[in-house]
């Protein structure tokens, strides 16, 4: 089975409301090969929500408690973004993933690129809270960048 982010198929679940849809994605759950999954609903947010970002690192480094999630306003919500992480794994762990498909750029599911905790639009490489926390227990993960049927297994 494979596990999607739930914007990539098309809901409206991004921190404004809005979605990323990805056809390939949508065309996935409609073939019953893929389940969505959303971090940050999962962790206690709600849609709409206030932007975040990885300050001091990215999400190894908030697993390691050596970075913190904030919100726009300052906020931290590193306690939500690690929760999700732990309920997207369990999720991941029950469906027996085979491959995990989750949004570039987010403080929760950027595989390999996030923003700098700024908030001033520059992203740096790195990972996500959950993404770390996937691959720390041997899931693949991938974004919808990397995504073709070479890594699909089609």
């Amino acid at each position: 089975m494979i596990l999607v982010s739930a914007c990539l198929a098309g809901m409206n679940v991004r921190y404004n409301g809005s979605n990323s849809l990805d056809e390939r994605i949508q065309n996935l759950l409609l073939e019953n090969q893929a389940m969505t999954v959303c971090p940050e609903l999962l962790g206690g947010f709600m849609t709409p929500r206030e932007p975040a970002e990885i300050v001091g690192g990215d999400g190894e480094d908030v697993l390691d408690g050596k970075a913190r999630v904030v919100e726009k306003s300052g906020k931290d919500v590193t306690k939500q973004y690690i929760n999700g992480a732990y309920a997207t794994l369990k999720k991941a762990q029950e469906l027996r993933a085979n491959t995990i498909i989750l949004k570039v750029n987010s403080p929760s599911c950027g595989s390999s690129i996030i923003y700098n905790g700024e908030f001033k639009g520059e992203q740096i490489l790195g990972m996500g809270v959950t993404t770390a926390l996937l691959r720390r227990n041997g899931f693949q993960v991938i974004s919808e960048s990397n995504l073709d049927e070479h890594t699909m297994g089609f």
